[in-house]
């Protein structure tokens, strides 16, 4: 497939893309490369005769509409967002922009394509367009028929929930976040699109995803960094906070079967099936490090603390929460697994240990990041923004 891929410079859009080349798709990222926008992410691919890279703005409507006739797309993944919750709370502005009005124009002109294909392509000419890269002089001709739009989500729309319980597909919206927020009215437009306009729109709901060339804001990359370089590991409140965690290779692979299998109009909610409190997380990444780097060795300790520690939990601090910080996310993933056939294939450790090995292994790329603007600083205090 020609498949159009919004955000594909994230986290999760640069694993996905991997995995699309890999499958032997034919892949336009399209990427405004915000903060959380890294081409690294993708330089094993960037030569591909599969892959091509455009910089642009979903909120640019024009330019949405010329890739969409340049490229011919079988089906769009819409992943582009803002996504860190701290960020929405000290700057919502850029969420309800990008998270809302930029769905808004993806869809719009994906209509506008969609409305304008034909009812049926000729076989002969989809499957050699398939086959070729983009430059091709082989006209690629999707159908009306076989076009879908695939809606990224995240579980955070549906609230928090108690000690018992999980999200369904048909647990009512009840964010508490600007970025939850954003996120559910950019789902209510996905869904309006569909019912209105006849769209053909999937919808995904997904836990909290961790992994390779998550971006060093996120729990898991702040935790790992933080105690490889001796400084006070920060857990919001007493951590009590439970979420469920999703290897993001796993997520890719439910985003492709969604887009191959699932039934239009529909909602998938994915999960890692992976429930921890956040302090329990944390210890399970400090004894994953004790492990693979053990304190004796790391000299950056004796060098960043005036203390002696025995393990990565000594850097353990409990910090004032965060405003708004909903309790407990959980996924009920039944009906992917049933209707479609996916499953996580990670467990509960082995995610969690591959990933903190991959940042063992590619400090260049984290550390390029850090040398920026970012510095790891907290975001997203606790002082309502005037």
């Amino acid at each position: 497939m020609n498949i159009l891929v919004t955000g594909g410079a994230g986290f999760i859009g640069s694993n996905l893309v991997h995995l699309l080349i890999e499958r032997g798709h034919t892949v336009l990222n399209v990427d405004k490369l915000t903060y959380a926008g890294n081409l690294s992410s993708l330089s094993a691919i960037e030569d591909h005769p599969n892959y091509r890279f455009v910089q642009a703005d979903i909120c640019d409507a024009p330019a949405m509409r010329s890739l969409f006739s340049e490229f011919k797309p079988d089906g769009v993944m819409h992943l582009a967002a803002e996504s860190h919750v701290d960020r929405s709370i000290d700057g919502p502005g850029e969420f309800i922009q990008t998270n809302i009005t930029g769905t808004y124009v993806l869809l719009d002109a994906a209509r506008d394509y969609w409305q304008n294909l034909p009812e049926a392509s000729d076989e002969g000419a989809s499957i050699a367009g398939s086959q070729a890269n983009h430059s091709s002089a082989i006209i690629h001709q999707p159908s009306k028929k076989s076009f879908r739009f695939l809606h990224v989500s995240t579980d955070e729309v549906y609230g928090s929930l108690g000690e018992t319980g999980k999200f369904t597909e048909t647990t009512p919206y009840d964010p508490h976040s600007p970025y939850s927020a954003s996120k559910a009215s950019s789902d209510h437009l996905a869904r309006a699109w569909c019912d209105t306009f006849g769209l053909p729109v999937l919808i995904t709901n997904c836990s909290n995803n961790y992994g390779p060339y998550q971006f060093p804001e996120k729990l898991i990359p702040v935790v790992i960094l933080k105690a490889l370089a001796g400084e006070p590991i920060p857990v919001y409140g007493a951590g009590e906070n439970i979420r469920d965690w999703l290897y993001v290779e796993d997520h890719a692979e439910a985003l492709l079967t969604v887009l191959k299998k699932g039934k239009v109009g529909e909602t998938y909610n994915v999960g890692g099936n992976n429930e921890m409190t956040n302090i329990d997380l944390i210890k399970l990444l400090c004894t994953i490090l004790d492990e693979l780097v053990p304190v004796n060795s790391n000299s950056q300790l004796e060098l960043s603390t005036n203390k002696a520690i025995k393990s990565y939990q000594d850097l353990i601090t409990f910090v004032t929460d965060r405003p708004g910080h909903d309790l407990r996310y959980a996924i009920d993933a039944s009906k992917i697994k049933n209707d479609l056939g996916w499953e996580p294939k990670q467990d509960p450790k082995s995610g969690f240990k591959q990933t903190v090995q991959w940042y063992l292994d590619n400090e260049t790329w984290w550390s390029a990041i850090l040398d920026g603007s970012y510095q790891m600083e907290r975001l997203g205090s606790t002082e309502q923004p005037s």
